[in-house]
């Protein structure tokens, strides 16, 4: 059995949720990987982000989200609206605030101390509802999709642009 390792790194943008057709760079992968028949898993690295599988929409929104992301992200917000001030959830709490300025790291989490910026409580929600892996097949040494259904990454963080990685595991013979 071979277990292939890939990864694709993606730019996500601030101030909206953020979604991005990852499935050529995973029917890359899965060609590189030399699997013939077998599975492939795309996971997302990140708290704050989600893998999901969607028919890929022609129609899109003046902001660049097709239709059914847009209609996502509104359904999404009825059950876990954006995070804008300090009552919205109970996360991000004083002790986490703590712990992420201890971190040699913190100034890439707080920008200037700026506690808001982890006003991220709904990213969190919304990505754990939609989850953060897929596992699709792989036959005859390729992806197997179906018609139009692609394969979507997003990050519900619209605090800050960032760079994201998705992981790509192919196992198989």
């Amino acid at each position: 059995m071979t277990v292939y390792k890939g990864q694709i790194t993606v730019d996500t943008l601030a101030g909206k949720p953020t979604y991005i057709d990852v499935t050529k760079g995973v029917a890359d992968i899965v060609a590189e990987s030399g699997v013939k028949e077998g599975i492939v898993t795309v996971i997302s690295a990140h708290t704050t982000c989600a893998v999901f599988s969607e028919e890929y929409d022609h129609d899109t929104t003046p902001t660049g989200d097709t239709f059914l992301q847009a209609d996502l992200s509104d359904g999404l917000n009825k059950i876990f609206p954006e995070q804008h001030d300090w009552s919205t959830y109970r996360y991000p709490g004083l002790d986490h605030f703590e712990e992420v300025e201890s971190w040699p790291s913190a100034a890439s989490y707080l920008p200037g101390g700026d506690r808001t910026m982890l006003w991220n409580g709904d990213a969190h929600l919304r990505s754990t509802i939609v989850g953060g892996n897929q596992t699709f097949e792989v036959a005859d040494g390729k992806l197997q999709m179906n018609g139009l259904a692609s394969i979507f990454f997003v990050d519900y963080d619209r605090t800050r642009e960032r760079t994201r990685k998705v992981r790509v595991i192919v196992v198989g013979e």
